[in-house]
C-alpha cells in the first residue's frame, strides 16, 4: 500500500473546457491521466488531490468527472481549488458521493484522514506571504484569515490522529515565510504538497526540504500526469 499525489486535473467530462487549448503539452491529458494512474496506482492505495478537479460550476453538474476519478484505482482524497466552483458543504459533498456511489471519494474541509500512520490534513490555501500580507484588501484578509483559519484547525485534527507523519495538501503554494508555514512547524508537518502551478509557472515551484519541511509541487502538467509516490 503505496500513498500518491496529484492536483489540477481539470477534468472536462462535465464541462465543455478541456485543458488543451492551453498548449500541445495537455493534448490528450484525460486519457494520459487514466493511462498513467492506472499503471501506477493499486486498489489499496490511498492519492491526495489538492484542488482544482473539475470544470463544473455546480456539483450535481459534476457527474461525469467524479464518475471517472472514483473508477480510478485507490482512495482519492481531495481539498479544495480555486476553480472548484462546484464545492459545497461538506455534508452536500458527502451526500453527491454516497447518492451516486462515488465509494472512493474522500473530502477534505475542516477535517482531516489518515492512511498507512499518515495524517492529512489541509484547505485551499492563499497566494500570499508574510511580506506581502499587510497589501491586502478588508476582504482578501478575510479570505486569508478563514483559509489559516480551516487550515490550523485540520492541521489539529491531524494532530489527534497520533501518526508518524503528517501531510499538508494547499492549492496555492504556501511559501517557506508565511502564517501557513508557521502552522505547519507548530503541528510537527513533514510534508506539504500544493498545485495550482502550469507552465512557465513551474519555475517558481519551491520544492524539497526547507526548515524541516518537504514541499513539492504536484500540479498534473508538472507530473507529465502520473501521480507522484509520497510514501
Amino acid at each position: 500500500m503505496a500513498i500518491f499525489a496529484i492536483s489540477d486535473l481539470h477534468l472536462a467530462l462535465s464541462e465543455d473546457k478541456p485543458m488543451e487549448v492551453f498548449g500541445g503539452s495537455w493534448d490528450n491529458y484525460m486519457e494520459r491521466i487514466k493511462e498513467n494512474w492506472e499503471n501506477t496506482v493499486k486498489e489499496s492505495d490511498t492519492v491526495l488531490i489538492p484542488g482544482d478537479i473539475s470544470w463544473a460550476m455546480y456539483i450535481k453538474n459534476a457527474y461525469r468527472d467524479f464518475n471517472f476519478l472514483n473508477s480510478l484505482p485507490g482512495t482519492k482524497i481531495i481539498s479544495k481549488g480555486n476553480h472548484d466552483y462546484w464545492w459545497e458543504t461538506v455534508s452536500k459533498l458527502n451526500n453527491f458521493a454516497t447518492e451516486n456511489d462515488f465509494s472512493t471519494i474522500k473530502f477534505m474541509h475542516n477535517n482531516a484522514y489518515s492512511a498507512e500512520n499518515v495524517a492529512f490534513c489541509g484547505s485551499r490555501g492563499y497566494p500570499v506571504t508574510t511580506s506581502n500580507v499587510n497589501t491586502l484588501s478588508e476582504e482578501e484578509s478575510k479570505i486569508y484569515n478563514r483559509e489559516l483559519s480551516r487550515f490550523e484547525l485540520s492541521a489539529s485534527f491531524a494532530k489527534k490522529e497520533k501518526c508518524e507523519k503528517i501531510v499538508a495538501l494547499l492549492h496555492y503554494p504556501p511559501g517557506t515565510d508565511s502564517e501557513f508555514t508557521q502552522i505547519m512547524k507548530e503541528y510537527g508537518i513533514s510534508t506539504c504538497i500544493y498545485g495550482h502551478l502550469h507552465g512557465i509557472s513551474h519555475k517558481t515551484a519551491v520544492e524539497g526540504e526547507i526548515d524541516g519541511i518537504f514541499y513539492k509541487l504536484v500540479s498534473c502538467d508538472f507530473m507529465n500526469f502520473t501521480p507522484y509516490k509520497l510514501f
